[in-house]
């Protein structure tokens, strides 16, 4: 319990915070809906989160709280959608927050029409996420045999660059597909998703280059937390005016969940969660692939109007089975769930 009592905190500070700021109870449901929203698109998120904290010092595992939750309140549920929305609008970002301020409906409406974009950028990292889960050799432990343990991607994960060379042919046949949708700009499409390869890509070097002995350096683990944090938000920021047009509610209520994330993800480091349940991080990839999926269907097919709680429960499910099957296989010999062979 001892790892939820900030959220629980800030959760109070919110709710009040939300209910003067309005002045009725309705905004007080209004901000638990979305943070429920938050909470069930971002639960893999978590699982993820902690696998990359695990190989980081105890100081900045601290620092992920610390330092991470001003970030993934104000910059990635508030600040950034603005800058999107002044980017995108060529408009200052004075002007943007005047907009979204007194004018939401205007707001959402340009944020709607940079959405494929936005898409495109986190889609594109997320599937590089789960690319590099797929294709690491050094795995030790697989779930869904037929796809982990099958001849050809066990070949393959074994060759440099088979991550980049799939999310490149993604892409392209993303671009290619786009090229004749009306209202969609494939040339943007093709901005935004290599510069989601190219940043995780980035990260990925330079996080290399700066751990030592298997200790993950902390101020790129953090950086990357903060990017992977970004791409799970961008469904919730964007679904998130279905249910307000406020942007100050909106922070709010997906703040308190980014909230709850944080404070799930420190329970599952300090908890040996992974350890405990084999399967764990496995589901949570899957998941963090369907979502990639769900993002690269909004660009290519606009009547795909499929509700965030929806994305959000399939994936808890998928994490569900994981560690239902986790459970299971306690009983059996543990070669059963050793590397491929």
């Amino acid at each position: 319990m001892k790892h939820f009592w900030s959220s629980i905190i800030f959760t109070i500070i919110g709710f009040l915070i939300a209910f003067l700021y309005l002045g009725k109870f309705e905004a007080l449901y209004v901000v638990f809906l979305l943070g429920i929203l938050e909470v069930t698109l971002s639960f893999d998120n978590a699982v993820v989160n902690a696998k990359v904290l695990e190989t980081m010092e105890p100081k900045w595992q601290k620092r992920f709280i610390t330092y991470g939750i001003p970030v993934a309140v104000f910059g990635m549920r508030f600040l950034f959608p603005i800058v999107i929305v002044a980017v995108a609008g060529g408009l200052s970002l004075i002007e943007t927050f005047e907009i979204a301020t007194s004018n939401p409906e205007k707001y959402k409406e340009t944020l709607d029409g940079v959405d494929h974009y936005i898409y495109a950028f986190g889609g594109a990292f997320l599937l590089m996420v789960f690319l590099d889960f797929l294709f690491d050799e050094n795995r030790k432990i697989s779930w869904i045999k037929w796809l982990e343990c099958n001849r050809f991607v066990r070949r393959i994960a074994y060759e440099e660059n088979t991550e980049h060379i799939i999310a490149t042919l993604m892409g392209l046949w993303l671009i290619y597909y786009t090229r004749n949708i009306a209202d969609v700009d494939s040339g943007g499409i093709a901005l935004a998703y290599f510069t989601g390869t190219l940043l995780h890509s980035i990260l990925i070097t330079l996080d290399g280059l700066l751990s030592t002995n298997g200790i993950r350096s902390g101020i790129m683990g953090l950086l990357y937390l903060e990017v992977l944090d970004a791409s799970f938000s961008f469904d919730g920021v964007i679904g998130a005016f279905a249910v307000s047009s406020n942007l100050f509610i909106i922070m709010i209520g997906l703040g308190i969940g980014a909230m709850f994330v944080r404070s799930l993800t420190l329970y599952l480091v300090e908890m040996k969660t992974l350890d405990e349940y084999k399967y764990l991080e496995h589901g949570a990839h899957y998941a963090i692939a369907f979502l990639a999926g769900i993002m690269f269907t909004k660009i290519i097919w606009d009547k795909a109007h499929l509700s965030e709680i929806f994305v959000g429960t399939i994936g808890m499910l998928v994490v569900g089975a994981s560690i239902g099957h986790s459970i299971y296989m306690r009983g059996k010999n543990e070669n059963d769930k050793e590397e491929c062979k």
